[in-house]
């Protein structure tokens, strides 16, 4: 029998790949997609776990879809994703509004799951571990137990089995999952696992498939982007592949996120800059700037490090984008630290900026240090760093007046895309007035004014 089910999106583009992978499963096995959960018997609300604040919105997700059982269609209420497998049993109690509580292993039977659920069946939750113990630790000795010890196909990195649920001419594309980094404020490898990459070959056709589907614009996406290829044996592969996917025919923009500072590579940076359609943009994790605070995140670099890798960049390609997200209070920032974060922000004139106050997470090892900083003095840092970022990302913009860009049209209501250096949804946007152009059309043009972050461009 058909069943309708519609799925909710929490979190990062990397949990949009998993939504349409979860997508792809239940309709070949009969269920009907809905975009609107009013219309579905059942409500998959895939979770974000990250901070606190996402945690707040997924939560809140889930209870706004199940006050609307037994008033219409909707039966059950299930939750995905990132927080139900990071948490488990301890979400269920927490949370009996929702019908049940599913892990990354339950992706693979998820159409089975959820016909035993709307079938009255309950659900035992999973235990949370620690996924980083399924491999090896040596990278080289992933692919060979891949197979064997990871049985959760979507967690491990993504498959063919996918079906979109937007028509955006761009879309993330799942390179890889799980991190070997051991940053003490993130708890992403604790329920992800270590870093397994997807072999070439299946990326380079999922990216021909979402090519065919609409997609002009590929969004490479992991926790890690530039740990590509050390379990498959050669940590230069991603350079390797770049220009494979840009001759995939319809697809006229690639773009890289979340690069480790530390881990950038002279060959990556002249990849991404000299292959054809690849954008030049620059999505790196500097998270601070003080050496004696990046030491306690277990993080490497200084401001003096991180400054000459943006100007590396810009000598090499002035028009780049480059973003970051900052995290302020972290246990043992003091004054000067803060400070000396202002003042590369200041220095850095970067296109976005993300700032973060610091929260506890569970498993993580911050979660433990001493010398926490109190929440109001967070609250004041955040408030005055995020004021002086959005006073450098407008001079930024301000300084792209008069240069030529290419614009992916995303809104034709609203006339509204976005330039190479303008990633998708957390960057800004570039806006035209008094023109008719259709999603999914490139527009070559000079900007002429900004807004903040966003820009103002004139057709050529």
């Amino acid at each position: 029998m058909s069943r309708t089910v519609a799925i909710v999106t929490m979190g990062c583009a990397r949990n949009e790949v998993d939504s349409e992978e979860l997508a792809g499963r239940l309709a070949a096995d009969g269920w009907t997609l809905v975009a609107d959960v009013e219309a579905a018997e059942v409500a998959v609300v895939n979770t974000c776990g990250f901070i606190e604040s996402a945690k707040k919105d997924s939560i809140d997700a889930l209870l706004e879809a199940n006050s609307l059982k037994g008033h219409g269609t909707t039966r059950a209420v299930v939750a995905v994703g990132c927080m139900a497998e990071r948490y488990g049993q301890e979400l269920a109690k927490a949370l009996p509004e929702a019908d049940a509580i599913l892990g990354f292993d339950d992706y693979q039977d998820i159409s089975a799951r959820l016909q035993s659920i709307v079938s009255g069946n309950s659900h035992t939750p999973h235990v949370p571990r620690d996924r980083r113990a399924l491999l090896p630790i040596a990278p080289a000795d992933r692919p060979a137990a891949k197979e064997s010890n990871y049985t959760s196909t979507v967690g491990a990195g993504g498959s063919l089995l996918r079906k979109r649920l937007g028509n955006a001419p761009w879309a993330p594309l799942k390179i890889a999952s799980g991190c070997d980094r051991r940053c003490a404020f993130c708890a992403i490898p604790y329920f992800r696992g270590s870093f397994i990459s997807r072999h070439p070959d299946e990326i380079l056709e999922e990216g021909k498939w979402l090519s065919a589907h609409g997609v002009s614009e590929l969004f490479l996406v992991s926790e890690n982007t530039t740990s590509y290829g050390k379990d498959l044996g050669d940590l230069k592969l991603m350079e390797k592949i770049l220009p494979r996917f840009a001759a995939i025919e319809g697809i006229e923009r690639v773009r890289l996120s979340y690069l480790q500072p530390a881990e950038m590579r002279p060959s990556l940076l002249q990849a991404m800059i000299e292959t054809e359609k690849v954008a030049p943009y620059f999505d790196l994790s500097f998270q601070h700037s003080s050496p004696s605070v990046l030491r306690r995140m277990r993080r490497f670099g200084d401001s003096e490090k991180f400054l000459h890798l943006i100007t590396q960049i810009r000598a090499l390609s002035p028009e780049a984008g480059i973003r970051s997200n900052f995290i302020v209070g972290f246990p043992g920032e003091t004054q000067a630290d803060y400070e000396e974060l202002a003042d590369f922000i200041s220095a850095a004139k970067l296109d976005a900026v993300g700032i973060f106050g610091y929260s506890d997470e569970d498993n993580t090892e911050a979660l433990d240090l001493s010398d926490k900083v109190e929440e109001d003095v967070i609250r004041e840092r955040v408030e005055a760093l995020s004021s002086l970022a959005d006073e450098m990302v407008s001079l930024r913009a301000t300084g792209r007046i008069g240069e030529k860009v290419r614009v992916l049209i995303e809104d034709s209501q609203l006339q509204e895309g976005r330039a190479a250096h303008q990633g998708p949804e957390v960057d800004g946007t570039t806006t035209f007035v008094g023109t008719d152009f259709k999603v999914g059309q490139y527009i070559d043009a000079v900007i002429i004014d900004s807004m903040g972050a966003d820009l103002v461009a004139r057709a050529i």
